[in-house]
């Protein structure tokens, strides 16, 4: 795979990643929703050190999640972009939001996280692995 890259909707952040991601995750759950304000959000998982920002600088918001592990969204301050996240549950990894990637054509997503709280709008595909809550670090 190429690099990606990707930024906020105002283009004040840049970023760019180089090699594969380990995971792609569609989460249903009630943080990613409010987040980003959506039926759910597709989080993209890579190793910390595979992600380099190119300009700006992100605000960073922590709070816990339900699992209680502290959470961290990283996001633009001017136009409000959530670009990346992560945890406490996974040290040294961060989740790109696919939103925020400029050609995300190679997105499929491999599984779907908080089932139990998919809108009833929303299609859970049934050909990748579904859990009802989050599952144990992949």
């Amino acid at each position: 795979m190429a690099k990606i890259t990707g930024g906020c909707l105002c283009g004040a952040i840049r970023y760019e990643i180089e090699g594969e991601p380990f995971r792609i995750a569609n989460c249903h759950c009630d943080d990613c929703r409010k987040a980003t304000g959506s039926a759910y959000a597709t989080n993209i998982f890579f190793q910390e050190d595979q992600i380099t920002l190119l300009q700006g600088t992100l605000k960073i918001f922590e709070h816990t999640a339900d699992s209680g592990n502290t959470m961290f969204k990283e996001f633009c301050d001017t136009c409000g972009s959530q670009v990346l996240a992560g945890g406490s549950m996974r040290p040294g990894v961060k989740n790109v939001k696919v939103g925020s990637i400029d050609d995300a054509s190679f997105v499929i997503p491999d599984v779907n996280l908080y089932t139990s709280h998919a809108l009833s709008c929303t299609h859970i595909d049934e050909n990748i692995e579904n859990f009802e809550a989050m599952p144990p670090p992949a």
